[in-house]
């Protein structure tokens, strides 16, 4: 009875220690899987119909973020224009918005908080007043007005708020492809219709934006030192002020220079706004102490991302006049600049004073625009007498353009810029650096 006894209870301790043995083994296989799926993409089997299939499953979340479609080329794209200014600046505002406006287009306007609240509310006024902006709905004011600094960060935040708006609350079929950033003192050379017209051949994924990555002096007098934009926290504007510690170079990352005016894609727009991969603001915090960081947050971003780095054209699409070597501003353009803007073939120029006789001429040369009136196009015919509002619209067809002599020479510069015979090299180019002597 006792040897029966011991021999229940010796196979009863084999198989509890066998049964230990199979869930060790089970959970060391379960452990394993676990680490391999979170290792590498993970399988889903999934079914479709009566056929089954494994489908991976990336690890990070980063790949699911992806930029929405643009619009395929050889259609009439739709341009977002940021137009801002400051105290005194409404009336050129009105101007430009007028001399721009197409309703294809999305316009963002922005008058900064150092404008009285009677000078942007009656912005506000003269935008919800005039009958197109009313019925095609495609200006929008900023109500929460930023107060801006141009030599810091405060205009790189406007910029983006602007962007953001824009994107905001539009529908698929009335997204649009690029993004302009202009000022109060900026003005058209060529009409909207030139613009689109031309622009229908080109790539939507191009951005054109002004970049060097030899920095130059700047590096001493903006990179290393470190500055407060007090536009950030204080309410009445004020300049930068200084930091009397230097800082070193960024080593994640190389630095990039250039225009602050820019046409961006909006892939590269939404690219800054999300920031995925955390490039966009970990560049953004750095470039809130940079003296001037308009002229170098959206060319840093852009260069050091993989993604867009070989989508840049180097130019601003602008006409500016500067010193040699230039100063913090460039010169107000007059009659005598006239020749020199119109050979350049940009559809943009600045700056310019308000109402500055110049602008006439550009308005009945170039525009074909009365006072006060909008520019003439596929959309619009002033065919009407002086005491005409509306001689004729059509909303209908946005796409019915009628482009004159400046869709010619913006083709002639387009071809200059993607022709070239290194445009495929010189993407965010970087420059080699120069030994010093010892």
């Amino acid at each position: 009875m006792e040897n029966n006894k011991y021999l229940k209870l010796l196979l009863q301790q084999k198989k509890q220690k066998w049964l230990l043995l199979l869930i060790l083994s089970s959970t060391i296989l379960l452990l394993t899987t676990i680490a391999s799926f979170s290792s590498s993409p993970q399988l889903l089997y999934k079914s479709h119909g009566n056929k089954f299939h494994f489908q991976q499953v990336p690890r990070f979340v980063e790949p699911k973020l992806k930029n929405s479609p643009s619009s395929p080329v050889h259609k009439v794209p739709r341009l977002a224009y940021l137009i801002s200014g400051s105290a005194g600046d409404g009336v050129s505002l009105k101007r430009a918005l007028k001399a721009l406006y197409h309703p294809r287009n999305q316009y963002a306007v922005h008058l900064d908080l150092e404008a009285t609240a009677e000078e942007r509310l009656e912005l506000a006024r003269w935008v919800s007043e005039e009958k197109v902006f009313e019925e095609v709905g495609n200006v929008r004011v900023v109500v929460r007005s930023n107060l801006v600094t141009y030599r810091g960060l405060t205009m790189v935040s406007n910029t983006l708020h602007a962007a953001a708006i824009l994107l905001k609350d539009i529908d698929d079929g009335e997204s649009w492809d690029w993004f302009i950033n202009l000022s109060a003192s900026d003005y058209p050379l060529m009409t909207q219709d030139d613009i689109l017209h031309t622009l229908f051949d080109i790539p939507r994924d191009l951005n054109f934006i002004e970049h060097t990555s030899d920095i130059g002096w700047k590096k001493d007098q903006r990179a290393k030192p470190v500055i407060i934009d007090p536009g950030l926290y204080s309410q009445p504007k004020s300049e930068v002020f200084w930091i009397s510690e230097k800082r070193r170079l960024p080593t994640a990352y190389n630095l990039f220079t250039g225009s602050a005016w820019m046409m961006l894609s909006r892939p590269f727009v939404e690219y800054c706004l999300w920031g995925w991969d955390n490039l966009p603001r970990i560049v953004l915090m750095y470039y809130a102490n940079f003296l001037s960081s308009p002229e170098g947050y959206f060319h840093t971003v852009i260069c050091n991302a993989d993604e867009f780095r070989n989508t840049t054209v180097n130019h601003d699409l602008h006409f500016i006049s500067w010193d040699n070597p230039p100063k913090q501003h460039p010169h107000f353009l007059t009659v005598d600049d006239y020749e020199s803007m119109v050979e350049s073939n940009v559809p943009f120029a600045r700056k310019f004073g308000k109402d500055d006789p110049v602008l006439d001429r550009i308005d009945s040369n170039l525009l074909g625009r009365r006072a006060d009136g909008f520019v003439p196009g596929g959309w619009f015919t002033d065919e009407g007498n002086a005491s005409t509002v509306l001689p004729r619209i059509n909303l209908k067809n946005t796409t019915e353009l009628k482009p004159g002599p400046g869709a010619q020479r913006l083709k002639r510069l387009m071809s200059s810029l993607l022709l070239a015979d290194d445009f495929n090299s010189t993407h965010c180019k970087m420059m080699p650096a120069v030994s010093k002597m010892k």
